[in-house]
């Protein structure tokens, strides 16, 4: 399963030549992280409200081409891989088919304050999703 998520680009969000600043890009990456997980049915408020978390350990920009304030950017985002304690997603920051960035986000499962096995009810979910 690939996930779009669509964000048009904040005033805010970009520094004094107009262009989004790099640090802004994982905050994207965030939230079509967390809309991927709720449309494949798994909410991430309710995994946490289970004490189930996923704290990112990694991330990884290459950045291709500038964002601009005003502009829409598409970020498509994938489950690339998925282990019993760990997980890798994989994403694409485009602009109407130009490749602005690409990257990727590794997150161990923490259950509680430990690390830990993620649950067996999560984990069949997130292996409908796995693409490889």
């Amino acid at each position: 399963m690939e996930s779009e998520t669509r964000i048009k680009v904040r005033y805010a969000e970009t520094d004094q030549m107009g262009v989004v600043h790099h640090s802004v890009y994982a905050v994207y990456l965030e939230a079509a992280r967390v809309e991927f997980l709720e449309k494949a049915g798994l909410p991430y408020h309710q995994v946490e409200a289970r004490g189930v978390f996923f704290p990112v350990v990694e991330l990884g920009l290459t950045f291709r081409a500038p964002a601009h304030f005003g502009e829409e950017v598409l970020v498509r985002t994938r489950l690339a891989h998925l282990s019993r304690r760990d997980l890798l997603f994989r994403y694409r920051v485009e602009r109407e088919g130009t490749l602005l960035a690409e990257g990727f986000t590794r997150h161990l499962c923490q259950v509680g304050e430990k690390a830990g096995r993620i649950p067996e009810d999560i984990y069949q979910a997130l292996s409908v999703l796995h693409l490889g």
